[in-house]
C-alpha cells in the first residue's frame, strides 16, 4: 500500500497535484485537488492485466480545454454543492426564495457555473497502512456562492483498501439551512474501453425511477419498473435497454431511504471478468449512459469516449428535492450537518 504524489500542472501559478492510491492487489485510484477529481481507476482483468477503467486525462490541461469546457461531462469530478438539476434554479427555505444559476435550459446544475468540480481543494490529511491507504480533501464554500444560503465546509475522504474497495465519505457543515447533495461523477467501462457499454451486465435494486420534464426535471412522480425497459431488478445487459431508448439513461433510481450502507447496484463485463459493485447509503442513484459525451474527447493513450463508451453511478440525494414534497434529506441544517459514503468494489470472476 502507497501514495505517490506528482504534479498535475497549474492555474494562475498555483500547482495542482495528483495523488496516486495503490492497494497491494494492482489497483490504482488517482485523485487531483481540482474538483477532488477521480482522474483514473486502474483493475486487473481475470488474467492480470492492469488497465485503466475511468474516463479522464493525465493532466490539468485535459480538463481545461475548449472542446471538455464546449459541453462538460464532469469526468471524475467532486459534484456540489447539489448534484443534478433544480427545476428554474429556484427554492424557498423558512419561506426564503432562492436564485441560483440557471445554466442548464433555463434549470440549475451541479452546482452551477462554478462548482466544486472546478474548485481547487485542499489536502488535509493522508494515510498509508498496512491494509488501506487515504487522503481527505477540505473545501469552504461562502455565503451566498452561486445563490446558496450559508457557509458549508466539506472534507471527502477517499479509501483504497486492499478488498480492492474504493471508499467515498463525504461530511459537511453548514451555519445556515441549506441545499447539500454531493457526489462523484466518474464514468465507468469495465472493458478499458475497448468497447461500448452496451454488453455490460447490469442489476439494481431498485423498483422504480423519478420520472422527468422534458428538460430531464423531476417533479415528484414514480415511474415504476414492471415490464420497463429500465429495468434491472434481474441482471440484463445495458443493450436490452439502450436498443430501445432514444437517448439512453438519465434515471434516478430510488431506494430505501433509511441512510444505511448497502449494495444497490452490480456491473459485470463478461469478457474482461471485471466486475464492480456499487453501495452507498444515498436514497438513490443517477444512471447516466453517455448519451451527450464527446465523440471527440480521448484520454492521451487513445481510450476513446464518447456515446455509450462509459456510464456514471451519481450516488445523491433527490434531484430537485427542495421543490419535492417528503424527499429526505435534501436541506442539510446546522444542528445536523451532512454525511454520505459510497464504496466501489472492484473484483473478477
Amino acid at each position: 500500500m502507497k501514495i505517490n504524489k506528482i504534479d498535475f500542472g497549474s492555474i494562475d501559478d498555483q500547482k495542482i497535484s495528483l495523488y496516486e492510491l495503490h492497494n497491494d492487489r494492482g489497483v490504482i485510484v488517482k485523485i487531483t485537488e481540482y474538483g477532488a477529481t477521480i482522474t483514473a481507476i486502474s483493475t486487473p482483468d481475470r488474467e492480470g492485466k492492469v488497465k485503466e477503467i475511468t474516463c479522464g486525462f493525465e493532466n490539468l490541461n485535459g480538463y481545461l480545454s475548449e472542446e471538455y469546457k464546449a459541453n462538460p461531462p464532469y469526468f471524475g469530478g467532486t459534484i456540489g454543492r447539489c448534484a443534478s438539476r433544480i427545476h428554474k434554479g429556484k427554492f424557498t427555505i423558512n419561506g426564503r426564495e432562492y436564485q441560483l444559476a440557471a445554466n442548464d435550459r433555463g434549470n440549475h446544475l451541479h452546482g452551477g457555473m462554478k462548482g466544486f468540480d472546478q474548485k481547487i481543494w485542499e489536502l488535509q490529511a493522508y494515510n498509508e497502512s498496512e491494509h488501506e491507504v487515504s487522503i481527505i480533501l477540505g473545501l469552504s464554500s461562502p455565503d451566498m456562492e452561486e445563490g446558496y444560503p450559508g457557509r458549508v465546509d466539506v472534507k471527502i475522504s477517499f479509501t483504497l483498501n486492499n478488498f480492492n474497495e474504493l471508499i467515498i465519505r463525504y461530511e459537511a457543515k453548514t451555519d445556515k439551512a441549506t441545499p447539500i447533495s454531493l457526489t462523484n461523477h466518474s464514468y465507468f467501462n469495465l472493458s478499458g474501453f475497448k468497447e461500448s457499454i452496451h454488453n455490460h451486465k447490469v442489476m439494481i435494486h431498485s423498483e422504480a425511477f423519478l420520472q422527468r420534464d422534458e428538460k430531464g426535471v423531476p417533479q415528484g412522480k414514480r415511474m415504476y419498473l414492471d415490464g420497463r425497459p429500465e429495468d434491472f431488478r434481474e441482471e440484463k445487459l445495458f443493450k436490452e435497454a439502450l436498443d430501445v431508448m432514444d437517448a439512453g439513461l438519465d434515471h434516478y433510481y430510488v431506494f430505501n431511504n433509511d441512510f444505511q450502507l448497502k449494495k444497490v447496484a452490480s456491473f459485470e463485463h463478461s469478457v474482461t471478468g471485471r466486475i464492480m459493485e456499487v453501495s452507498t447509503t444515498e436514497p438513490g442513484m443517477l444512471l447516466y449512459s453517455g448519451y451527450f459525451t464527446s465523440n471527440f474527447l480521448k484520454r492521451e493513450n487513445g481510450d476513446q469516449y464518447g456515446k455509450h463508451r462509459a456510464f456514471c453511478c451519481e450516488t445523491h440525494r433527490y434531484p430537485n428535492g427542495p421543490n419535492l414534497q417528503d424527499t429526505p434529506k435534501s436541506i442539510t441544517y446546522p444542528k445536523e450537518g451532512y454525511k454520505s459514503t459510497t464504496v466501489f468494489k472492484f473484483y473478477t470472476k
